[in-house]
């Protein structure tokens, strides 16, 4: 975890290649402090989501996914699942940890989808942000 990151929202999903890539980006555009994660990370962020993200105005070519850490839990005042589903792929001990701050939001996975689909599934992780920012 990168120092500065104490407080931050952790953003969650599969490969950290595309839904919480996106919601990093549109929270740090937002002011928020964020990172992200995922449960087995890919080699690259998926290439049609950094397209996406370029449209509207966010730049998202450096960023590498991760895998995320039990250090990464603590340090986070919110933890954000992509998909209900993690549950079922987070060790017990990792998920007990977010019990108290963690947020779920039922956005498809991107992965496979057109450029066209992974719009829509930006949009609708961009208009999920901004609801975060207003807590």
């Amino acid at each position: 975890m990168v120092s500065g990151d104490e407080g931050c929202i952790l953003f969650v999903c599969i490969e950290n290649s595309s839904r919480s890539q996106m919601a990093e980006g549109f929270a740090k555009r937002l002011g928020m402090k964020a990172i992200s994660a995922g449960t087995v990370p890919s080699t690259h962020v998926n290439p049609l989501v950094i397209q996406a993200m370029k449209e509207k105005g966010i730049d998202i070519t450096m960023s590498k996914p991760r895998e995320i850490t039990s250090e990464m839990i603590d340090r986070s005042r919110m933890v954000v699942l992509t998909d209900t589903s993690l549950r079922g792929s987070l060790d017990k001990s990792i998920l007990k940890k977010m019990k108290k701050k963690l947020v779920e939001w039922s956005i498809p996975d991107p992965q496979g989808m057109s450029l066209d689909e992974i719009r829509l599934v930006r949009d609708q992780i961009e208009r999920s942000v901004s609801e975060l920012a207003r807590i």
